[in-house]
This record gives structure tokens, C-alpha cells and sequence, in this order.
């Protein structure tokens, strides 16, 4: 993959401390603001230190005891505390520290009252990847009703959304389809950092939670994490780059569908196929397409576990050449149309509305000529196919707009309008029109006190 970081040397001089991490602010003010607090921790390996300490290990630190900071619990997300799970995880115990772990994606995917009953605020920090079907932040979401219900503040260490907080991507998932990997209709890539978005959801639920973020210093919009200074951390145990990270927005949509997303490779989300699928085909597809941000070369590989385990399949690779033009959701659609109009037999498109979780969305994905015609020899979108010399019909050459603009849209300033029907696919914000302008964040307590 073409290096993410091919912007950082020009922009060395705005690398960021990035606010000294909040946990290091809290040690050069002697705890002061936890002191003498019981702590529940939900975290894993992302929560660290600059200087290479895990949370849990700032907390049990001899300053946070001189200042009376008890660690009474630990809660792991999806992968467990280490990262290294790919699958449900149990309840156990740290052999590190002795602290019990409740494990929120195992029996439970909340914590239990009985959980919450002896802590006097619950901390979260965990690296999200500014993705609505990564599921962290619907365990951050979880953990946020819980707290309410329990009286018990919640304290965000917030972090940077690692591809940025500038743009927003893609439809708002429907109330009808929310689950574990959509916990509010907010869109696919939505440019917030975990604590912007647990008080967002925190005011349009009304759950009355006592939210409270520990704002990061130095860190603007404008940054992907390899600007930050900060060292990458697998945040689980596919997401090995930041070039998977600005990808995985639209080629996660397609992992619910009958495709390899890479996962049991040496670069998930960086490249995806089928047994049945002629990767120089598609690349050709795609690249006559002239998707900003990203070229395509077909592949074969062969997963050692999770879909197609042991198959050969044919796929492509996505390279990305300029991340500040990829808008990954609509990559991801554009991927989409082009298997539907390729593979209308082989790709099952039903499970691409799974993590897309928005019904009119899907539906404009509609049926493409050769898939009624049963041609499979032709992908036309927009323009002349590359395929063959016949023309696009008019519900293909449109197909990738209208999918991903569906309950979209967005005024020509970039400003955001949360609504019924208005969201944008691919806005803009700055501080001043922080996402949903900001109304819940601008009230809510920004440092514990």
C-alpha cells in the first residue's frame, strides 16, 4: 500500500503532544480530579501511555495510590484486553494486576448492575477507528446507558478518530436496523472522537448521563493519527495499519456479503476476493471508474481462516495514492455496483445491507440490465463499459450516487443538519460546526471536577 503518511514530513511541525495524552495531564495534576475515587476501567492495549504504560498500570501507579485512586475492576471490549481474541471473549481475571475482568463481549455485552454498584466513576478509554460498525463504540454506547442507569458519571479519556474529523461519510443507519454494529443512526464514517460521540448520543437518547470527556491538546480535525506523534497500536487483531483503518469504511461494508475482506491474510482490509472472482477483471472495472484516492491490482491469495479459509481466490488490491481525496464508503459502493453487475449469480448481495443499515440505501442498489438479461460480461457504471462497447443504462450510470446519498444531504458551506432526512455523504466540518453542532458537547463538563 502506497504509504499513508506521504503528507507528514511538510506537516512536522504541527506533530502534537497530542494533549499529552489525558492520562499523563491527570499525573502532572496529582490525580487531583480522581482522587480518592473507585475507578471501573474499560479498556484494552490502545489505552496507553506515551511513555509505554498501559492505563491500568498509570492507575496502579504509586502516584494514583498517594492520591487515593482505587482500581477496582476492569472491562474488556471485543478481542479482550490484549486484542488478540477473535471471538467471544469470557469474564476472568488479570493476571497482571489480579483485578476481575468483565469481559462486554461474551454472556454480556453490558455491564451488570452488581458490575457498577462499588465504583464511583467508570473511566473509558479505548482506540476507536471512526467507523459505526467497529464495535467499540457501541460498547463505549452500552457502557454510557448503563452508568446513566446506575447514577455512576462515565469519564471519557478521548482520542483521536484515527482517519480524521474532518469528513462524514455515507447514509445515517435506520432506527429499524440498529444492533451491535450500528448503536445510533449516525453514518458509516462519522468524524467524531469517542467523546464527541458518547455525548452526542448521550443528548439525542436523553439518558441524562453524567458525562464527562477529558479533552486532548493539540489535536485538530484536520489530522490522521500518523500527524499525531502518537504510536499505532493494533486496536484489534485485523486492523494492523492506518491504511487499513482509511479503507475499512467501504470494504467493511462487504464483509456481511459472500467476499473475503483479507482477514486471515498478512493485510485485511486492504484486499478482497472470492474463488470465483477474476480480480483483473474487476481492477480493470474499477480503474477505469477514476475512484479518487485509490488504484486497483488484481491479486490472488489464499485466507488461512475466517471466509474461504484454505481457498485460492481471486481478488484485487486497493493501494491508496492520496488519502485527502478517498472517500472510502463510496469506494466501498462503487465495489458493490461493480460485482452486481459482474457477478449477479455469484455475489449474494443480501448481506451488504447488514453493515450499510440503511433500507433505501439498499434498495437503490437496485438490478442491474445484465443481471436481468443474465449477460455477465459487461459492468457498466457510468460511461462505457470497459467490458464491452455498449452504453450504461441510466440506472447504472447513476447507481453510486444514488446509494450513497440516500436520506443525504448537505448544503454547499458543508454545514451539517441533523434531521429526518439530512445527513451528509461526504461533508465537511471544522471546530466551529463540530458534527450536529455540537449542542450536547458545548454543555456537557469537559475535565472531571
Amino acid at each position: 500500500m502506497h504509504a499513508v503518511g506521504q503528507k507528514h514530513d511538510e506537516r512536522v511541525g504541527r506533530r502534537i503532544d497530542p494533549e499529552r495524552r489525558a492520562r499523563e495531564a491527570r499525573v502532572a495534576e496529582g490525580f487531583r480530579s480522581i482522587a480518592g475515587k473507585k475507578v471501573g476501567l474499560v479498556t484494552n492495549v490502545t489505552g496507553r501511555a506515551r511513555d509505554g504504560r498501559s492505563t491500568i498500570q498509570v492507575l496502579m501507579s504509586p502516584e494514583a495510590k498517594k492520591a487515593g485512586v482505587t482500581l477496582v475492576r476492569l472491562f474488556s471490549p471485543e478481542h479482550g484486553l490484549s486484542t488478540d481474541a477473535d471471538a467471544a471473549v469470557a469474564s476472568g481475571t488479570d493476571p497482571g494486576t489480579g483485578l476481575s475482568v468483565v469481559s462486554l463481549y461474551g454472556e454480556e455485552r453490558r455491564p451488570r448492575p452488581e458490575d457498577l454498584a462499588d465504583c464511583d466513576l467508570i473511566l473509558l478509554d479505548i482506540q476507536d477507528v471512526g467507523t459505526r460498525f467497529y464495535t467499540y463504540i457501541t460498547t463505549g454506547g452500552y457502557v454510557l446507558e448503563e452508568a446513566a442507569r446506575a447514577k455512576v458519571p462515565l469519564v471519557v479519556l478521548d482520542r483521536p478518530d484515527p482517519i480524521g474529523g474532518l469528513l462524514i461519510e455515507g447514509p445515517p443507519a435506520d432506527t429499524d436496523k440498529l444492533s451491535f454494529t450500528a448503536h445510533h443512526p449516525i453514518p458509516v464514517r462519522y468524524g467524531m472522537t469517542p467523546g464527541e460521540l458518547l455525548l452526542l448520543v448521550n443528548g439525542e437518547k436523553n439518558l441524562g448521563a453524567d458525562v464527562r470527556v477529558i479533552r486532548m491538546r493539540g489535536w485538530s480535525r484536520d489530522l490522521w493519527y500518523d500527524e499525531t506523534g502518537l504510536e499505532w497500536t493494533n486496536p484489534s487483531p485485523n486492523m494492523r495499519s492506518l491504511g487499513a483503518a482509511a479503507l475499512y469504511p467501504g470494504v467493511g461494508l462487504l464483509e456481511t456479503t459472500n467476499l473475503s475482506v483479507g482477514r486471515g491474510t498478512d493485510t485485511p482490509f486492504e484486499i478482497l476476493g472470492a474463488p470465483w472472482l477474476d480480480g483483473g477483471r474487476l481492477a480493470q472495472i474499477l480503474n477505469a471508474r477514476g475512484i479518487p484516492g485509490v488504484r486497483f491490482s488484481p491479486t490472488r491469495f489464499t485466507p488461512s481462516s475466517s471466509v474461504f479459509a484454505g481457498q485460492r481466490c481471486g481478488g484485487v488490491r486497493l493501494d491508496v495514492v492520496d488519502r485527502a481525496a478517498l472517500r472510502a464508503v463510496s469506494v466501498g459502493i462503487e465495489i458493490a455496483v461493480a460485482l452486481r453487475d459482474l457477478y449477479p449469480r455469484d455475489w449474494d448481495r443480501k448481506g451488504f445491507v447488514k453493515l450499510l443499515a440503511n433500507g433505501a440505501a439498499f434498495g437503490r442498489l437496485g438490478t442491474s440490465t445484465s443481471s436481468r438479461s443474465g449477460a455477465r460480461n459487461t459492468c457498466c457504471i457510468r460511461g462505457k463499459s470497459t467490458v464491452d462497447s455498449r452504453q450504461s443504462t441510466g440506472q447504472d450510470e447513476e447507481a453510486v450516487s444514488r446509494i450513497a446519498s440516500a436520506s443525504i444531504s448537505t448544503s454547499m458551506s458543508g454545514e451539517i443538519r441533523r434531521g429526518t432526512s439530512t445527513m451528509v455523504v461526504a461533508g465537511r466540518i471544522t471546530p466551529k460546526n463540530s458534527p450536529w453542532a455540537l449542542p450536547t458537547f458545548s454543555q456537557a463538563p469537559m475535565s472531571v471536577t
